[in-house]
């Protein structure tokens, strides 16, 4: 018997379609078993990837660790192992830069097995009974907290890995134009813009957004009367989904500044083979069936994950699952921004978070200061790269 071992994060979405892989391909090579592990959502942001793939054959890896995992031979390129129309299918079959997001150095390292980005949340129910529909500007989000009845709050989450990505967001948004990359400085004028926004719906926000990652504000939203709406939150389709909460949750386009809801910072999780397997083959196999367009929008989303494939995200049958999920998020992420990925970055967004958060609670600062203090921190981790 062959073993595999894999690593994925701890929700429904990133160990139960793995798990549903598996047996599936188990079907087809009975000699192949392979065991997954799961780590916390924080660890799966932050944690080494050095210290994954030293352990693991298969890993689902946030894609501003591929600078880090090429210098230091971490991960097996895929374009080796899998096939040039198989690949290229996956390219056309991108939501947004999903695909790309897994490209460094002319190499793909990954496969897009699941595609998020920042989207808006909300409560259809709470909305309704106080005849308010979800915003569509920044604007309609400010006049919308405050026409919500007693009770009722909008939120964020704002640990401070997600205290960036909003951040992250807006700047994409405002700005238009790619920063911190290839030691790029972000527009002093455009980072403070975001700052100013974040500021505004800091009074506005539940006091529970503080301390919440994406998957405790969905819990605390689909489960209390209390959050009616979120503008920047990393989508859990299993939220929108009939008996997997009390109350499902409906996701939306993120509020725009213009005419697209354009500039939410991309996530998702690519399916990565560790320069360690003894295997890399048989993991392949794995990968390419898991990632197919077939499994995708059906075995992969009816195990409870959020397919990375294109073709899924437009299924008619999926989205009648998900309350239309996909569809009605599908804009934000055609319009997402991709962060860069080189080696480094990943200890620079975790700073700069924290700097982010520690702002915005404080309530008072200069804005200007803390752009600059950014852009110092990210000029730094690029010329300190490899």
């Amino acid at each position: 018997m062959i073993r595999l071992k894999g690593m994925t994060w701890k929700h429904e979405r990133g160990i139960a379609p793995l798990l549903a892989a598996t047996a599936a391909f188990g079907e087809r090579r009975p000699d192949v078993t392979i065991e997954w592990e799961a780590r916390s959502l924080h660890d799966f942001e932050q944690y080494p990837l050095e210290l994954l793939a030293g352990a693991y054959d298969l890993i689902m890896i946030d894609h501003p660790h591929l600078g880090e995992a090429a210098d230091r031979g971490l991960l097996v390129p895929l374009d080796g192992l899998l096939p040039e129309a198989y690949l290229r299918e996956q390219e056309r079959g991108s939501v947004g830069l999903s695909y790309a997001s897994y490209a460094w150095a002319g190499r793909q390292w990954a496969l897009a097995a699941d595609a998020a980005a920042q989207v808006g949340a909300y409560r259809e129910d709470l909305l309704s009974e106080a005849g308010l529909q979800p915003p569509k500007t920044w604007a309609d989000v400010t006049r919308l907290a405050a026409e919500l009845p007693e009770g009722r709050r909008i939120a964020m989450p704002l640990v401070p890995v997600h205290a960036f990505a909003s951040f992250y967001t807006l700047c994409s948004q405002l700005g238009g134009g790619a920063f911190w990359q290839d030691g790029a400085a972000l527009p002093l004028e455009t980072g403070e813009g975001a700052l100013a926004l974040l500021q505004e719906l800091m009074p506005l926000l539940h006091p529970d957004s503080a301390d919440s990652d994406p998957i405790a504000m969905s819990e605390r939203m689909a489960r209390t009367d209390d959050i009616a709406y979120v503008p920047l939150i990393y989508g859990y389709v299993n939220y929108a989904r009939d008996g997997f909460a009390p109350h499902p949750i409906r996701f939306a386009d993120i509020p725009a500044s213009g005419d697209a809801p354009s500039g939410s910072m991309i996530g998702g999780v690519g399916l990565a083979i560790s320069s360690r397997c003894r295997y890399p083959e048989l993991a392949a196999a794995f990968a390419e069936m898991t990632v197919s367009p077939e499994f995708q929008r059906t075995t992969y989303f009816r195990s409870g994950g959020q397919p990375g494939h294109r073709s899924a995200w437009l299924d008619a049958e999926v989205n009648r699952q998900s309350r239309g999920f996909f569809v009605n998020t599908l804009r934000t992420l055609d319009h997402g921004a991709m962060r860069p990925r080189f080696n480094g970055f990943v200890a620079f967004q975790e700073r700069a978070g924290v700097l982010i958060r520690e702002f915005l609670l404080r309530g008072s600062g200069s804005r200007k200061e803390l752009v600059e203090r950014l852009n110092a921190m990210a000029l730094a981790s690029y010329r300190a790269r490899g």
